[in-house]
């Protein structure tokens, strides 16, 4: 409770023998005293007249400051200033990203920045600081556009010249789209006539010479056969059977060469099987390698007579096609068991087998795109040989695209501190280019600690639409909406089986001419001159 403080005025007193002057200011003084009082006593009053307050009338008239002072006319003059970009950036930071230029492929619209998205790991490299490398990280939850992203990459990346290679198609989604530019699909599974020799020898590169090339073919083949021995075994492979793919390797390749055939999956496994043969090679008859070797005489037999029999044992019935704008290899019929690790040996024997056109420096640039590619993070093996392929990226002019569902599918490779844990942050490390689609709630904790996310970036990789990614490339970020051509949405479309492949919205016409004419200049060049596609009764 406040009180209002109280003001009096005493009555005059004037001293005896002064003067009238002096009595009458003094009168004068009083009467002012008990007008002050009177005021002071009356209660608070609302303003009752209307219009603006008189205080916060402006000082000048609307027609600005009068005199010379009103720096009009011309009269104002100020110093030249020079700054650089990155000052000047400081000092206006509300400006728009500038975007990664327009050299490269069209994805769509940069949406802070309203303007056209375009993005080429080629073009980047050594041009962007901080950009090290071509390798490209896709992740989003289902529906969210991220298959329709890799394929419309692909498709347009084939107008630039560049070749796309898909070592692993666990749905069968990219057989329509390789067929429609004129490439080659080779599908894999039971009951199918498809057959590839994972140890064909690549042609020899330009400017190697014969006994380096031997050696090199040589190398490949047994990390071919221990990584489907460690796949199989699930575990390490010990000294002694590492000696014994040696000498079962080099003895099938001495009888092959005598020949004239291909060594095969079975011929190495007989010799693994066959202690007399080992011990032979080794000039010991105790037979210790014989007994080293029958585990893995064991785990190759299942790509003899097991579920993936007669696949890879087998002469290839289709030859590889350097020229051919795209190769994908179809296992879907090999993914619905719930067991992944059929599926993984097939795509490390068909990795192994494209190696003839990926490990040629010569053959110009191209990508390579792993769809789905969480089903692998569980495999020590092939996350070793996808390791070596990422690290020689730059060298063979290869842009590796991993597509994965969530960022925690890299967990799933280990425990932390094992050797897989390790092997698939490695493979993020590699990624100059991460592509974020929308995560779950539960997602978004271990997607911002594997991406170094802002809280800023965090809150919009939650609130991302369909056909919307976060694009962090070399650290700097952008919010991209993917447009998509009619004629890719037709094509997309009829690449799912299932009719449910994730698009983005429809392009405005004023945003995707480009894409538009790049597309129909795809499709019209790829009719034209398409191969004649490997029907399966002709392989």
């Amino acid at each position: 409770m406040s009180v209002r403080p109280r003001a009096s005025a005493s009555p005059l007193f004037t001293p005896h023998r002064t003067d009238r002057r002096t009595n009458r200011r003094a009168k004068a003084e009083f009467t002012a005293a008990q007008a002050k009082a009177r005021h002071a006593a009356r209660p608070d009053t609302v303003r009752a007249t209307s219009g603006p307050d008189p205080e916060l009338l402006p000082t000048y008239p609307a027609s600005g400051r009068p005199g010379p002072a009103s720096a009009r006319c011309g009269q104002l003059r100020l110093p030249a200033h020079r700054m650089t970009s990155a000052v000047a950036s400081g000092a206006y930071p509300f400006l728009a990203e500038g975007g990664l230029g327009a050299h490269g492929i069209y994805v769509g619209q940069d949406v802070h920045a309203e303007a056209s998205f375009c993005y080429d790991p080629f073009a980047l490299y050594g041009r962007l600081e901080g950009f090290t490398n071509p390798n490209i990280l896709l992740a989003g939850i289902i529906g969210m556009g991220k298959s329709a992203l890799a394929k419309s990459l692909a498709l347009r990346a084939t107008a630039f010249g560049y070749k796309v290679y898909v070592p692993c198609d666990p749905k069968g989604e990219w057989t329509v789209v390789a067929r429609e530019l004129g490439g080659q699909t080779i599908a894999l599974g039971p009951g199918l006539p498809g057959r590839l020799n994972p140890l064909d020898a690549p042609e020899k590169p330009y400017g190697i010479t014969d006994e380096d090339w031997t050696t090199e073919v040589r190398k490949r083949r047994l990390l071919l056969l221990g990584s489907l021995a460690k796949t199989v075994l699930r575990r390490e492979l010990h000294p002694m059977e590492h000696t014994a793919l040696d000498i079962a390797l080099d003895q099938v390749v001495v009888y092959t060469e005598a020949t004239g055939t291909t060594p095969l999956l079975g011929d190495v496994a007989f010799v693994l099987g066959s202690p007399q043969h080992l011990d032979a090679a080794t000039g010991e008859s105790s037979g210790r390698l014989g007994r080293a070797a029958e585990d893995l005489a064991h785990a190759l037999r299942r790509m003899i007579h097991g579920d993936l029999g007669g696949m890879f044992d087998a002469p290839s019935t289709v030859r590889f096609d350097p020229a051919a704008p795209m190769l994908s290899i179809d296992l879907s019929r090999l993914g619905g068991t719930g067991d992944d690790t059929g599926l993984v040996l097939a795509m490390t024997c068909a990795s192994a087998w494209m190696e003839a056109a990926i490990s040629d420096p010569t053959a110009g640039r191209r990508w390579v795109i792993y769809d789905e590619a969480w089903r692998v993070m569980r495999h020590v093996a092939l996350l070793e040989r996808m390791q070596s392929q990422w690290k020689l990226s730059r060298g063979l002019g290869i842009a590796n695209v991993m597509v994965i569902h969530r960022l925690s599918d890299l967990l799933t490779a280990g425990e932390a501190g094992s050797r897989g844990r390790a092997l698939a942050e490695g493979l993020l490390t590699d990624c100059s280019t991460r592509i974020i689609y929308r995560q779950e709630a539960d997602q978004l904790a271990s997607a911002a600690t594997l991406l170094g996310l802002t809280g800023v970036e965090t809150q919009a990789v939650a609130a991302l639409t369909k056909g919307r990614g976060l694009w962090k490339v070399a650290g700097r970020s952008f919010i991209t909406q993917h447009l998509l051509h009619p004629a890719e949405r037709t094509l997309f479309d009829s690449a799912n089986s299932s009719g449910a492949t994730s698009t983005p919205g429809r392009p405005r016409s004023n945003t995707a001419a480009f894409a538009s004419v790049q597309t129909h200049s795809i499709l019209s060049r790829a009719r034209r001159t398409r191969h004649r596609p490997v029907e399966d009764g002709e392989r």
